[in-house]
């Protein structure tokens, strides 16, 4: 009889709501997706508008095994109201990658979309995982407001120095999913 190796699932019945916002590193969510998923967790994927220019709702769908929610109007979504029912189901919400624009809105407390009516809705842990040009992510209102994120609570997994789409070698590259698992294991403790 062989024995099996038993680890224990370090995210077993844990749920992860993860936004995606608008980056180029959107791509890498199947697989940080998938490393969350065998770690135990469950995950549900929550689109910006901008996220749909970069991965699809199908893709998402595919790699999660949730629906994926993406608008607050469809005639798919539940009666119940959506955003404070994602907030409070989630034991911790994640965003990855995590934009300028997301991070502006967030530090000036608006609720404009589905994404950012439950960061605002909930009250768990919420981690952020900027990914961005490194002149965004270096720009004083950028790092202003992620300071003022960080004050309030919010946990930041910060971006590492990568290769960026624009061809530059520099800090704004989103962490790997190895990082971003281990960063979670650990605010879930």
């Amino acid at each position: 009889m062989k024995r099996q190796n038993l680890k224990a699932k370090s995210l077993l019945h844990k749920t992860i709501v993860h936004i995606l916002t608008g980056s180029i590193a959107a791509y890498k969510a199947g697989d940080l997706i998938q490393d969350l998923r065998g770690e135990g967790a469950r995950v549900i994927c929550v689109l910006t508008e901008s996220a749909k220019q970069f991965i699809t709702p199908l893709v998402l769908r595919a790699v999660s095994g949730e629906k994926v929610h993406h608008d607050f109007f469809s005639s798919e979504t539940p009666y119940d109201v959506l955003h404070t029912s994602l907030a409070e189901e989630a034991d911790i919400v994640l965003v990855a990658p995590a934009s300028a624009d997301f991070i502006a809105r967030l530090a000036c407390g608006m609720a404009n979309d589905l994404a950012s009516c439950i960061v605002l809705a909930t009250r768990r842990p919420v981690a952020l995982v900027p990914a961005m040009n490194d002149r965004m992510y270096t720009h004083p209102l950028t790092q202003e407001n992620l300071k003022k994120l960080q004050k309030i609570g919010y946990h930041l997994i910060e971006p590492v120095k990568g290769h960026l789409v624009c061809g530059k070698e520099a800090i704004g590259h989103i962490s790997d999913s190895q990082s971003i698992l281990r960063s979670l294991q650990n605010f879930l403790q």
